[in-house]
């Protein structure tokens, strides 16, 4: 009963627990996906309502880049994480850029970006680390974690651009031989230019240019107001989803049918046929009276060994030693006189006891009679070294 309670004291806490937390909403943690769907600090939310806002031809692309929608001029890859832009449509940006269009490149900032073949393509390194430099920002504004890089090379879509606004990690290294560093600080290159056939590309190092966190910032926005003005642009969303899983084969499901097939006819093969009730066999114990008539009969049946005889002598001598400091070196009359020095015990009885030990050890056998004789006076004078009766008692 007692285990029943507590059984539903904590089923009800656990339930009040599951309740309370179905109750209490939590926002849901802020999303790193530089998606034009996420209106959280490292989306780009605020820059693709901006474009539409301000009349620009903006679209969302949810499918492979080898087929882009007709008439398009300026191609955003924001950093694509959930499933690697293919071979096939690196060939396709190639030939797009080469016919006069625009690709920008918002490279990860992660060691393995996990695009192979958009690395290899623009051969992209990760670069040093930029400085930390506060300068360009208005007055009380603030950007924690963020750096102020300058132009080196204002030109093409980033002409008369002062600065950008960026955060504070690595920048990248584009290794054709034809890229021109256009943006950075120091040795860290934040954007580059590479011209390929009658179009561009721009890489940058990560997606900063393009967050709502800072596209307010000094020339950040100019930068798309330019690329914008070029015709229509198009943000690559197809990558930021994964890869759906495969549809289960039919030979999956046939062989999951066979082992619910095989496993049913396991259980009937095996399982327990259960018959009619049958009548409770009486169950009946035996009696504390049974088990000390069995062994009384045991100990009839048993022969007294002569070894238990001088054991008990040995016992007695040693407990005198314990509790009276009787020596076991010395004799028995000795001993006896001792013993009745200190426990009032007549040397008679001692000594008595110790010689009708002698004569059951002299007999040719030993019969159970005279070992519980010997036994008792032996019971005796221990009861009375140990304190559980007087010396006086008989």
């Amino acid at each position: 009963m007692k285990n029943l309670r507590t059984f539903l004291f904590f089923g009800l806490l656990i339930t009040l627990a599951a309740a309370m937390g179905l109750v209490t909403r939590q926002a849901p943690p802020e999303s790193t996906v530089p998606s034009v769907d996420n209106p959280g600090p490292l989306g780009l939310r605020a820059l693709y309502l901006y474009m539409q806002e301000g009349g620009a031809t903006v679209t969302a692309h949810q499918e492979s880049l080898e087929a882009l929608p007709p008439g398009t001029r300026t191609v955003v890859i924001p950093a694509p994480h959930a499933r690697a832009v293919s071979p096939a449509e690196v060939e396709a940006l190639e030939r797009f850029v080469r016919s006069g269009g625009t690709l920008v490149v918002l490279t990860s900032r992660e060691k393995n970006s996990g695009q192979p073949a958009l690395d290899d393509f623009l051969q992209l390194e990760q670069g040093p680390w930029l400085p930390a430099d506060e300068s360009g920002l208005p007055q009380g504004e603030q950007d924690p974690g963020g750096t102020t890089v300058g132009f080196w090379l204002p030109v093409g879509a980033a002409r008369d651009l002062k600065h950008f606004r960026v955060s504070r990690e690595h920048g990248v290294s584009v290794g054709l031989a034809e890229a021109v560093p256009l943006a950075g600080q120091g040795n860290s290159v934040v954007l580059w230019r590479l011209g390929m056939g009658q179009g561009e590309v721009y890489v940058a190092a990560g997606t900063d240019l393009a967050e709502n966190r800072r596209i307010e910032l000094l020339d950040n926005l100019r930068f798309w107001d330019a690329l914008a003005a070029r015709g229509p642009l198009v943000f690559d969303e197809f990558h930021h989803t994964a890869v759906p899983p495969p549809p289960l084969s039919r030979g999956l499901w046939v062989f999951a049918l066979q082992c619910l097939a095989v496993g049913g006819l396991y259980a009937f093969a095996r399982g327990t046929r259960f018959g009619a009730p049958r009548p409770q066999l009486p169950e009946r114990h035996r009696s504390s009276l049974e088990y000390v008539q069995s062994m009384g009969w045991l100990a009839r049946r048993a022969k007294v060994e002569r070894e238990l005889l001088p054991e008990l002598a040995r016992h007695l001598r040693q407990l005198m030693q314990d509790r009276l400091g009787v020596p076991l070196l010395l004799s028995e009359p000795e001993a006896a006189r001792m013993l009745e020095l200190r426990c009032g015990i007549p040397a008679a009885h001692y000594l008595e006891a110790h010689a009708e030990l002698a004569r059951a050890l002299d007999a040719p056998a030993i019969s159970p009679k005279d070992y519980a004789r010997v036994s008792a006076r032996y019971a005796r004078l221990e009861a009375v070294i140990t304190g559980r009766a007087s010396a006086d008692t008989p």
